[in-house]
């Protein structure tokens, strides 16, 4: 773990720690003896649903933010994300009194808009593909002299994420597996590189739909594979990984598994009847996970026995969440 080629270690996280304590919350670990006992496993669950801005982002979004020295900062920043990500951006600059611009999508999720404005972040508006965002937000940097952010590919947000698996094994030390959703990899990858630092042992596994399944083919062919085109309801995690999260993924991630959109849908329900928790499409693939043949049919099944699930965000569009449930 003294790898320093990473573009975070446990020094940045545990600096990450420290940064945004007084901003972020330390949120709940739950458990439920029902969902236990369906999965056969014992099962904590990470609540990051109720993170401020409804999603784990806010952590990385933070530490961005408050890392920036005084002349930086106040340029404020800009991103372009059709998220968590964007709102998270948007709380932590309003926190800290600066402007975020925030590139957004056309075919974004309502809810996910709302949250942005919500938060004060100043919105600029793309086409639905990763050309358009890119070429606003180059446009945007260029006339306000802004700092970019990117939702995972960064230094400061992998460390930040990772802030997470400090305080989950803080709050359950006993945790010999944690499964994490995968989409662009900055969760993954700071919360491998924290976890492992604790507890080299501790196996870290990622989830991931199967209509999305970059990460999963990635790993199997060695190097970073990109799809033309995504189908899934996690909306979350529709992105590919990027140059700094790939490397982590690669070395520190022990495996991938692919879960359906229909198993996805279950986990989200199980998550409101017992857990009581209103979780998105992406945070609820964890649990999916946990309960798919594609996790029981893995050798690490038998010996993960307390499992870490985090349920990263909350932000759900309730109407769209009706259609699921009900086809």
């Amino acid at each position: 773990m003294e790898d320093k080629t990473y573009a975070a270690d446990i020094d940045s996280i545990t600096r990450a720690h420290a940064l945004i304590k007084p901003y972020v919350h330390r949120t709940p670990v739950m458990s439920s003896e029902t969902l236990n006992s369906i999965a056969g496993k014992n099962l904590f669950f990470k609540c990051e649903c109720f993170q401020k801005g409804g999603a784990f982002k806010f952590r990385g979004a933070s530490n961005a933010i408050f890392s920036l020295d005084k002349e930086q900062a106040a340029k404020g920043v800009v991103t372009h994300s059709s998220g968590n990500h964007a709102a998270a951006l948007a709380l932590a600059a309003k926190l800290r009194g600066i402007p975020a611009y925030i590139v957004i999508p056309k075919n974004a999720p309502k809810c996910k808009i709302e949250n942005v404005k919500r938060h004060g972040g100043q919105i600029i508006w793309s086409e639905a593909n990763v050309q358009s965002r890119e070429e606003v937000a180059g446009k945007v940097l260029h006339e306000t002299g802004a700092t970019l952010v990117h939702p995972y590919n960064d230094g400061r947000i992998i460390s930040g994420q990772g802030t997470l698996s400090l305080e989950f094994l803080d709050q359950v030390p006993q945790l010999d597996t944690l499964i994490v959703p995968i989409s662009g990899g900055g969760l993954i990858s700071g919360v491998a590189i924290g976890a492992k630092s604790i507890n080299p042992t501790i196996r870290i596994l990622a989830a991931e739909p199967t209509g999305a399944d970059d990460a999963a083919q990635s790993k199997a062919s060695g190097r970073i594979i990109t799809l033309a085109q995504t189908n899934t309801i996690a909306d979350g995690l529709r992105a590919s990984l990027g140059d700094l999260t790939w490397p982590i993924v690669r070395d520190l991630v022990d495996d991938i598994i692919t879960v359906k959109d229909t198993e996805i849908i279950e986990a989200m329900r199980y998550c409101y009847e017992v857990l009581k928790v209103a979780v998105e499409p992406s945070g609820a693939i964890g649990l999916a996970a946990v309960l798919s043949n594609n996790f029981k049919q893995n050798p690490l099944y038998k010996v993960s026995r307390n499992i870490g699930i985090v349920l990263s965000g909350g932000n759900v569009d309730l109407g769209v969440l009706w259609k699921s449930l009900n086809n």
